[in-house]
């Protein structure tokens, strides 16, 4: 999930991989990374089986219903995506009638199913962004909803060619947040929240974004 998580030679990098650990070290904990699709990681909080998550997490009141979150640590928007040979679609009333392709669990898909009966879409579900992508790239699908950090960050280095944005932002840009069960691992949360102060104090925390995104 580029530029937030990724794995080049072996080792996972990116904004939030690199955040996590300039906040672990100025909170002074250690930590298991555990890699998996995003539609599992909420469930996993839930269960149990993880304590925290940072994956690009958007903070909203739906969520907040399962998860505790952290303050948030990037801003994001959701873009409207489409092939490069793509004119039918410029602005949001453009999707009416469409065929939507989205990655289960996200805040696209949650757009696409609220927005589904007042712009007559269709909606592909997939499970995860490389699949998604390819529909569109195909011509499976007319559009996909993305994170406008991330996929930006994709076609601006190559990675999706294929693809353009069509719509910078189709809401108010919400934030990034640490995820923790409800009521459960305060502390963690606490932690986060102090790291997270600290390095951006200390400058760690705009030398780390500022590796994927220039400020516009």
């Amino acid at each position: 999930y580029a530029p937030f998580s990724m794995e080049v030679n072996g080792q996972y990098k990116g904004i939030d991989v690199q955040l996590l650990d300039a906040i672990a070290k100025a909170e002074g904990f250690q930590y298991e990374l555990k890699p998996m699709d995003f539609s599992g990681i909420i469930p996993g909080l839930v269960s149990g089986q993880l304590d925290g998550a940072i994956a690009g997490i958007n903070i909203t009141e739906e969520r907040k219903q399962t998860v505790d979150f952290s303050d948030g640590y990037i801003q994001s928007g959701l873009a409207v995506v489409v092939s490069n040979g793509n004119t039918d679609i410029s602005k949001v009333e453009d999707l009416s009638g469409k065929m939507a392709a989205v990655k289960k669990g996200t805040a696209g898909a949650k757009f696409a199913e609220d927005n589904k009966d007042k712009y007559n879409l269709n909606i592909s579900y997939y499970d995860d962004s490389p699949s998604m992508m390819l529909a569109v790239a195909n011509g499976n699908a007319d559009f996909l909803m993305e994170d406008y950090p991330v996929i930006n960050y994709q076609i601006k280095i190559g990675e999706q060619d294929k693809l353009k944005i069509a719509v910078d932002s189709v809401i108010a840009p919400p934030s990034y947040g640490f995820a923790v069960k409800k009521g459960d691992n305060a502390e963690l949360l606490k932690m986060f929240n102090e790291g997270l102060k600290k390095i951006k104090a200390d400058g760690s925390y705009d030398k780390i974004v500022g590796e994927y995104i220039v400020k516009q």
